[in-house]
């Protein structure tokens, strides 16, 4: 059976306890750097048997004991390795230790089943008598599983060095034989600190000493006249079948049987399934392929790749790499081109682009063969997901003026496409699609349409959305006149995003005229763009239902006509809908995990850093915020798409408002709005305007404030966005608030009034985020109204919390209940109680934190509590919770005080009294005891 070594030592373990434990005899059988003696050497130090008794036998060494040894009468643990080695005097003279093996004793022969001298018998061909009493046992030590590799590679390397990749490569080219690995490892350490752990430099790495001069010498043990066959299995470096072995090597079927078993019998090659040779360990090709002459390696090459061209399906990324190798530059390039058109009609982009690239990225390739290959690469570029070589490489191509016109014309509307869509350079995209749009229209009217539907996507600034309609209008033209069906629904699936994201009357019907059932794959690939496309401009404007739906049948229609870059942006629509619906619940890591599977091409996560930053707002982690809302550096918010790039605004002006950055605040604003108005996609304010226009209002400029409510009024229109006139209403509250306090004492009914009106505006805002339905962005309202409405109850009372700053808690806590005719304001404090509780449910620390606090400067005290603060013991207060939590989110003592509306020095006093009950040293030593505190 196959085991490991533990197996084998508990085995031994049982044989060796008792007085009356039987004798068995282990067999244990390993290739070479399996472990085998490593497994005696653990055996050797069992506890159970005294040290005497452990008697080594090394075959082949020479000496070793006789048959008398066998019948010694204390308990021996006999330590047999290497019996592949021994010869007839000496397997003759372990036969008799063995047969006269007694009680409590125990004997593990090692051995490599691949050299043995008759095969299936390690003791050689005369029969043994095996005792009655004695327990017979076999055992094959198995090679390492990829998590045995990946302990070892992390061991070896550190965390830096084990990355997935690392380990895959290191499990597959050693076949995860033990002794292989750590030579290999040993090796790969020796290219610090330049290691990052790619396929690319594990194979950099060669071949370990020990590997080579093993798979060496028993290649130069086979006879002159068959060693081809082993030269053959190096060059196909992977499983072959015998007739394959005899083609390559070029000896025949005849000849080549025979060589192949001449191989088999001496260890050479192995084989690895049924009816399939190879060599045991896959690392062992490249050393016998080094050691070939040139043209003998090459003429290898060549019957190679003619051999596997006969393979159904056929391999042409590896028929290319052998053609190559044998110096047939013409063959090479037509294997390389059909072995990308191969991949891309399966939908396996990243290979095609990963062999385009390298390629390409070769100096002295035909003009014909790179006019060839550069639209290939070009095309699995835009549809899957690439990396900025891809961008590099095209971008050099382009300038080959021996390239024919259309095919310049192609590459650049490519170029275009992958600059705007993958690498977020919308500018520098929109120029060269302009440019492609240009040089395709007198040449490849297709390919012209699909640069004019390239130009009709909104999402990017810098351009008027008249600009996108009137490009739609050529678009459309050129599309018909070219009679291509992929293309018209290419146009089609544009005019969607277009038509939607305005919230155009004729959107929806759009919609329907995708055609979601045609049979050509391309047509379903733009259907597939077209419905998520359409999803994603739903979700904007708060059609969180049929987006779903829309998302649901875009996934998976991408998914089944191979479009993973169309995948992919819809997973960032689902992020985003989860977000707006409140289900945060595992969202963050859902956030960061797809950025972790994006890591190489970051634009494409951008919907989920700001996802993740708007979260780290709510959560009070405002230093992490910052982060995930600048991309963590590769990209600002100028250059996002420009619905995104307004709600990552939004949440930074709100962080500044926060912190009482009025002025930063306001500037932020104004940059903000103004590509949102050049734009001119009105919906698209939504989740800017209600924070744009406090921070204008708070900064004293009532009157920007003002146009940017009516400027968004008009912009919208009688359009049907609900989300967008939802934040209408809320940024109308907030100008009406921030004017009522601005009003000043002297006008205390006006003021009273003005915050009545915002409270009621507030409450409509509220109203219609419910009906989203918007769990966050209601509480958010629902705050505002109570937080207006109690400052209207409280106008003109002397030394309110509320209205002239914050109070001692033993005086919030002392305050008399409300008089009969307070009782008004109840049903908003109920109100505001319930918004505090929807903000801790969905996560939401600083922002119930807030609530609660407001809610505090109304509260009226419990009946039957004595006047006085509680007393908590070693208890946190509710308020020191409260404050410990501000705290260990990244809050600055300024930032917990104006959230809370205490002084910055009775924060520092609640911070000191929750590490001191908590007995924590630090802040970041709190957060750990908060999370331990039941």
């Amino acid at each position: 059976m196959i085991t490991t070594c533990g197996s084998v030592l508990r085995s031994f373990a049982r044989a060796l306890t008792g007085p009356r434990a039987e004798p068995v005899l282990m067999f244990v059988e390993g290739a070479a750097g399996e472990g085998k003696s490593h497994l005696l050497q653990e055996l050797a130090d069992l506890p159970d048997a005294p040290e005497p008794a452990r008697r080594w036998w090394r075959c082949g060494a020479g000496g070793g004991p006789s048959e008398q040894d066998g019948h010694r009468p204390e308990a021996t643990l006999w330590l047999v390795d290497d019996v592949h080695r021994a010869d007839e005097d000496e397997l003759r003279r372990l036969r008799g230790v063995l047969e006269g093996l007694g009680p409590g004793s125990a004997a593990a022969v090692t051995y490599r089943p691949e050299e043995i001298e008759v095969p299936g018998l390690p003791l050689g061909g005369t029969p043994m008598t095996y005792p009655g009493r004695l327990t017979v046992l076999t055992n094959r030590l198995a090679p390492w599983d990829e998590e045995r590799v990946r302990r070892a590679t992390e061991e070896a390397l550190g965390g830096s060095g084990c990355t997935a990749e690392a380990v895959t490569r290191l499990h597959e080219r050693t076949g995860g034989v033990p002794r292989v690995v750590v030579d290999l490892l040993a090796m790969v350490r020796e290219q610090w600190p330049a290691f990052t752990g790619t396929a690319a430099e594990v194979d950099a790495a060669g071949v370990p000493p020990r590997l080579a001069e093993l798979v060496l010498s028993r290649t130069h043990a086979v006879p002159p006249e068959h060693r081809p066959v082993v030269w053959a299995a190096a060059v196909l470096d992977g499983p072959a079948g015998r007739d394959e072995l005899a083609a390559v090597s070029g000896l025949g079927a005849g000849t080549g049987t025979g060589a192949l078993l001449g191989a088999l019998e001496g260890a050479a090659l192995a084989e690895l399934g049924e009816g399939r040779y190879g060599f045991a360990v896959p690392l062992a090709a490249s050393a016998v392929r080094a050691t070939l002459p040139g043209p003998v390696r090459q003429d290898l090459h060549r019957r190679a790749a003619n051999v596997l061209s006969r393979r159904q399906p056929v391999d042409w990324a590896a028929v290319a790499g052998h053609h190559r190798a044998a110096g047939e530059g013409h063959r090479w390039l037509r294997a390389v081109e059909r072995a990308a058109e191969s991949a891309e009609a399966s939908g396996r982009h990243e290979q095609a682009i990963t062999l385009l690239e390298r390629t390409l990225a070769l100096p002295g390739l035909p003009p014909q063969a790179r006019a060839r290959l550069a639209p290939l690469l070009a095309r699995n570029a835009v549809t899957g997901l690439r990396s900025d070589q891809t961008v590099e490489v095209l971008a050099q191509i382009v300038q080959d003026a021996a390239l024919p016109p259309a095919v310049r014309g192609e590459l650049r509307l490519d170029l275009g496409l992958m600059l705007c869509n993958q690498m977020g350079r919308s500018h520098e995209g929109w120029q060269v699609l302009e440019v492609a749009a240009g040089e395709l229209r007198d040449v490849r009217s297709v390919l012209a349409a699909r640069a004019m539907a390239a130009l009709v996507t909104p999402y990017w600034p810098g351009v008027s959305v008249d600009v996108h309609r009137g490009w739609l209008i050529q678009a459309v033209a050129a599309a018909d006149d070219s009679g291509d069906a992929a293309m018209r629904t290419a146009v089609l699936a544009n005019h969607v995003g277009l038509a939607m994201s305005c919230a155009d009357p004729e959107a929806w019907e759009l919609v329907e005229q995708l055609p979601v059932q045609s049979t050509d794959p391309a047509c379903l690939r733009q259907a597939a763009r077209g419905l998520c496309n359409a999803a994603d401009s739903a979700v904007w404007l708060g059609f969180y239902e049929r987006g779903a739906d829309l998302l649901a049948a875009g996934r998976d229609l991408s998914a089944r006509s191979g479009a993973p870059y169309t995948e992919h942006s819809a997973m960032g629509t689902r992020l985003l809908q989860q977000w707006w619906t409140g289900r945060w619940l595992g969202l963050d890591k859902r956030c960061e995990d797809f950025v972790a599977a994006t890591a190489d091409m970051p634009f494409i996560a951008s919907d989920a850093y700001v996802v993740r930053g708007l979260l780290a707002v709510a959560q009070g982690d405002w230093g992490e915020a910052r982060s995930w809302l600048s991309q963590q550096g590769t990209f600002g918010t100028e250059k996002l798409p420009v619905p995104l790039g307004a709600a990552a605004a939004g949440a930074v002006i709100r962080l500044a408002l926060a912190r009482q950055e009025v002025t930063a605040a306001a500037e932020h604003a104004r940059a903000a709005w103004k590509v949102v108005a050049d734009k001119g996609v009105w919906p698209w304010a939504a989740e800017l305007a209600p924070w744009a226009v406090e921070a204008l209002a708070r900064a004293g400029d009532g009157a920007g404030a003002h146009t940017m409510v009516r400027n968004f009024a008009q912009g919208l229109g009688r359009r049907d966005a609900p989300a967008a006139r939802a934040a209408l209403v809320w940024s109308r509250a907030v100008l009406t608030e921030t004017e009522a306090e601005a009003s000043g004492e002297a006008s205390g009914e006006g003021r009273r009034s003005g915050l009545l009106e915002a409270a009621a505006l507030y409450g409509e805002a509220a109203a219609a985020y419910g009906e989203l339905p918007r769990p966050y962005s209601q509480a958010l309202t629902t705050e505002g109204a109570a937080r207006c409405a109690i400052a209207a109850d409280t106008e003109g009372a002397p030394d309110d919390e509320g209205a002239s700053g914050p109070v001692p808690d033993a005086e919030a806590a002392s305050r008399p209940a409300p008089a009969p005719e307070e009782d008004a304001i109840l049903p908003v404090l109920a109100e505001l109680e319930s918004c505090a509780q929807r903000f801790t449910d969905l996560g939401a620390v600083w922002d119930a934190a807030r609530a609660r606090a407001l809610l505090r400067t109304r509260q009226p005290v419990r009946k039957g509590r004595p006047p006085g603060r509680p007393s908590h013991a070693d208890q946190l207060s509710p308020r020191e919770e409260e404050v410990a939590q501000l705290a260990v989110s990244g809050l600055t003592n300024r930032e917990i005080a104006a959230t809370l509306h205490l002084s910055p020095r009775t924060v520092e006093q609640h911070i000191a009294g929750a590490m001191r009950k908590t007995g924590a040293l630090s802040r970041r030593d709190l957060a750990h005891r908060l999370d331990a505190t039941p």
